[in-house]
């Protein structure tokens, strides 16, 4: 134990030496960090919600929705299939999470089930009398539902990141909510509005033989439906309505980009779109067929704007123009980029945190750090003499290592990591000191301070790797079962253990060692 081989030395100074290149850019300001080479490590400590301040969102997905979308597709497959065998049918519709409806002739019953069954998989489809009624299974729902959530994980994740912030915490919390805390926020209202729009646009012609008067009246032509414009009448200042087609001329699900960007007579802010080869191609066929025709864009069931069709557009890009603020113009180009939420979110709990709060926090951890610190120092000073000090540095180096590996791993700094820093401090020198009094014994009885050091390494490593992987394998069950605060203490802690068992096993250990050859001591000053 006391023998180090100069590729063992290479690898201590080398780790140590990354440790410090690793934390280093914590001592700039986050531009001056970002701007140094890309060869060099410029990558800070991410600070939690707590220490920075920002805002902190629970939300609801409104899976519900997505299951009425899904039975009314279902329904719509059912009556084109009934028609096309005409099988005579009444009352098809949907309510709740299942759709029915009656068959008119009873002879006709199984054939209608079985056309049904064929419509979608993983249907139960149920004959009572003359009605049929269908809903979807016990496992197709849950993967619904499941699915629908997942997907609004992304697509928050895609908007929040497009914002610029840093470090979003985006996670799902039981079936049908997701967390969002987003450290150095400084504009909530914002994020809350991106996140508050399903976002799903669509295009539509209009139709021009019915009359908005009528229909405003409850008498909707069929196949159409009445929409309000985002922008208001004039004259009046009361909503403009338009008569929309139903059917979708084109789905905003083949956007491939959309970007921001001003219209190049008027100077006014639009949004500029793009689709894939299919809605190109879709969108060119739309276009030729309707030239002179207004052309509604649909966002989240209002109209945004109904240019009419001068001429074919054939380049699979177009233009969105309503008004828009250079913020409007951005948001909604961000909103189109990211995806339409499956379903509508709700905000079920919201809190802000100030960065003030966060600043004390950091205060009062730095205090807690210093002290524990210092307090330690002079013990191991007082107790162990020039060893004490070889355990000083090595702690002093542990927490450079910490800090780099946290910058290193991008994790999260919170307030309960702050604690768990403090924790390590006490932490880091238990193992030089069960080191320390089993070298005293071996002194004790006899042995020459080689021997004794030898000794007292070897016979106190095992305990030292026990009572360390202990604890190691309880941090790391607090990570994997735990959120938020409690993972941010269990990542310092277990980043803590790592580096600690490397400075006193091995860096306290070189200098001691190093210390005693170039000394040739006769006796261990401990």
């Amino acid at each position: 134990m006391v023998n180090f081989s100069k590729w063992k030395i290479s690898i201590i100074l080398g780790i140590v030496f990354l440790g410090f290149a690793f934390a280093a850019p914590n001592l700039l300001d986050r531009q001056s960090a970002e701007s140094l080479p890309g060869w060099l490590p410029n990558e800070q400590v991410n600070l939690g919600l707590d220490l920075q301040g920002g805002s902190h969102l629970l939300l609801e997905v409104k899976v519900s929705a997505v299951v009425r979308e899904r039975l009314d597709s279902l329904v719509d497959g059912i009556r084109i299939a009934l028609r096309k065998d005409r099988i005579r049918y009444t009352g098809l519709g949907s309510r709740g999470e299942v759709a029915t409806f009656m068959v008119r002739k009873s002879s006709e019953l199984e054939k209608a089930k079985g056309l049904v069954q064929g419509v979608e998989q993983n249907l139960e489809v149920l004959g009572e009398g003359n009605r049929i009624t269908i809903s979807y299974t016990e496992q197709a729902l849950r993967n619904i539902k499941n699915s629908a959530v997942n997907q609004s994980i992304e697509i928050v994740r895609r908007r929040i990141d497009e914002t610029g912030t840093r470090e979003p915490t985006i996670q799902r919390q039981g079936q049908d909510r997701i967390l969002v805390q987003v450290p150095g926020l400084d504009n909530p209202e914002r994020l809350k509005r991106l996140l508050g729009k399903t976002a799903k646009m669509s295009f539509h012609l209009l139709d021009r033989k019915g009359s908005i008067a009528e229909a405003l009246q409850g008498r909707i032509p069929p196949g159409s439906m009445l929409l309000a414009s985002v922008e208001s009448n004039a004259e009046r200042g009361q909503p403009q309505y338009y008569l929309v087609r139903k059917r979708i001329a084109v789905g905003g699900d083949r956007l491939i980009d959309s970007q921001p960007s001003f219209d190049s007579r008027t100077g006014e802010p639009i949004v500029n779109f793009r689709f894939d080869t299919l809605g190109g191609k879709k969108f060119a066929d739309v276009t030729k067929k309707n030239v002179n025709r207004p052309f509604a864009i649909v966002l989240d069931g209002k109209v945004i704007s109904a240019p009419v069709i001068r001429e074919p557009i054939l380049g699979g890009s177009g233009q969105i123009s309503g008004n828009f603020t250079i913020s409007g113009a951005q948001d909604l180009a961000l909103l189109l980029r990211a995806g339409a939420l499956p379903a509508p979110l709700t905000i079920l709990e919201e809190r802000t945190v100030g960065p003030g709060l966060g600043a004390d926090s950091i205060a009062a951890g730095k205090i807690a750090s210093i002290i524990g610190l210092i307090l330690v120092v002079i013990f191991m000073v007082v107790t162990y003499g020039i060893f004490g000090i070889f355990a000083d540095v090595a702690l002093l180096v542990n927490m450079v290592l910490i800090l780099g590996g946290l910058s290193l791993l991008q994790a999260t700094l919170t307030l309960p990591g702050i604690a768990g820093i403090v924790l390590t401090i006490g932490m880091a020198v238990d193992a030089n000191v069960l080191v320390f009094e089993r070298i005293r014994e071996e002194v004790r009885a006899g042995r020459t301070p080689i021997s004794a050091i030898d000794a007292g390494y070897s016979r106190a490593i095992t305990t030292i790797i026990d009572a360390n992987l202990t604890t190691l394998i309880a941090a790391l069950i607090l990570f994997y079962f735990g959120s938020g605060p409690v993972r941010g203490f269990a990542v310092t802690l277990s980043i803590g253990i790592v580096s600690s068992m490397f400075t006193a096993i091995m860096l306290t250990r070189l200098m001691v060692v190093a210390w005693i050859k170039t000394r040739r001591a006769t006796e261990v000053p401990i």
